[in-house]
């Protein structure tokens, strides 16, 4: 090739990227949710063997108790002491939605009701503006609320949607994974939401 060829083409791929690179954020889930009031959850025993709830090696500095978020990986990890955590995976925030911080367990509700922020009406204006706790809830069985955040760590009407990004921020577990957690952490854990 010569390098008039070669400059040509290496022109066109970066053409090619520029324009994606330069463009805002995409809040494009990872795939579709499921709509408020459908219930999913007899899907959770297709999650993958991956994302199920489990001991595994995790050394940190923060002591038992504490709950650390890792949106990359899309697991929590509740510390259990001696460099063991026990991990659940997790369906984290999509593209434009995900965030990091260290917050505090500010309160804890079972079947806890529905009521979608302002500002996820805006996006999402067809949503209910409250919905009775339930199976078809989106948060599911339990939810731990974030410090003063709209954020919570919630059960979820939708299992398939575990290992991926698509809600507007909140962190979502099978529901036998957060009846587990819900009944292991009292209100005033540490929450550590690591967004890389």
């Amino acid at each position: 090739m010569t390098n008039t060829l070669r400059a040509a083409a290496v022109l066109l791929i970066l053409s090619a990227v520029t324009p994606a690179v330069a463009q805002s954020y995409d809040a494009t889930p990872t795939m579709q949710d499921v709509d408020p009031g459908v219930d999913h959850t007899a899907l959770s025993e297709k999650v993958p063997d991956e994302y199920r709830r489990g001991p595994v090696f995790y050394r940190t500095e923060y002591p038992p108790g504490t709950i650390i978020v890792n949106t990359a990986d899309r697991f929590l990890y509740l510390i259990l002491g001696n460099n063991v955590a026990l991990r659940y995976g997790i369906g984290v925030g999509r593209d434009g939605f995900q965030w990091g911080g260290i917050h505090k367990i500010s309160r804890k509700a079972e079947w806890p009701d529905w009521t979608p922020p302002p500002e996820m009406i805006q996006r999402q204006p067809y949503l209910p503006r409250w919905m009775a706790g339930g199976p078809g809830n989106p948060l599911g069985a339990r939810a731990l609320y974030i410090g003063t955040t709209v954020y919570r760590i919630h059960g979820t009407n939708a299992p398939e949607t575990i290992g991926q990004a698509v809600s507007s921020g909140c962190f979502r577990l099978v529901n036998d994974d957060i009846v587990d957690l819900y009944q292991r952490v009292p209100v005033g854990t540490k929450v550590v939401v690591q967004h890389q």
